[in-house]
């Protein structure tokens, strides 16, 4: 079973999520919070606050056992374009960036089932492969 959530038109550059997101991409739910929690980035609080509810959609909010994080993304949003006063009386452009972010949650045992059902086929694939030569 998975669960996803979802944080959308959050005022942080794409670039400093995924700094984040990349320390907690494929790791088990309890390191990842340890992670974020000790974690010096001013946007490992928007993807904890994401993450807590990823775990609260998969329906253990109490007990994060056997859950890891199988996806975490992040996208562009909508740019803010803004003017700051400049030299000589000229307006100077700001924009300021937007993020989409994304993290989806699953069961330890059904990615492990799937890696099995992926790891049987390349076998047989090369024992296909040993037999005809």
């Amino acid at each position: 079973m998975e669960a996803k959530a979802t944080a959308k038109f959050v005022r942080y550059t794409s670039r400093k999520v995924n700094n984040v997101l990349t320390l907690i991409r494929n790791k088990k739910i309890e390191s990842a919070f340890e992670i974020l929690s000790f974690l010096p980035k001013s946007a490992a609080s928007l993807v904890k606050k994401v993450l807590k509810s990823a775990t609260a959609n998969m329906g253990k909010l109490k007990d994060f056992s056997g859950l890891k994080v199988k996806e975490a993304w992040v996208g562009n949003g909508p740019t803010l374009k803004r003017m700051r006063p400049g030299q000589r009386g000229r307006g100077m452009p700001v924009k300021k960036r937007t993020t989409h972010l994304t993290i989806v949650v699953t069961d330890v045992d059904v990615i492990s089932k799937k890696e099995k059902r992926e790891s049987e086929k390349l076998l047989m694939g090369r024992l296909n492969n040993n037999k005809t030569k």
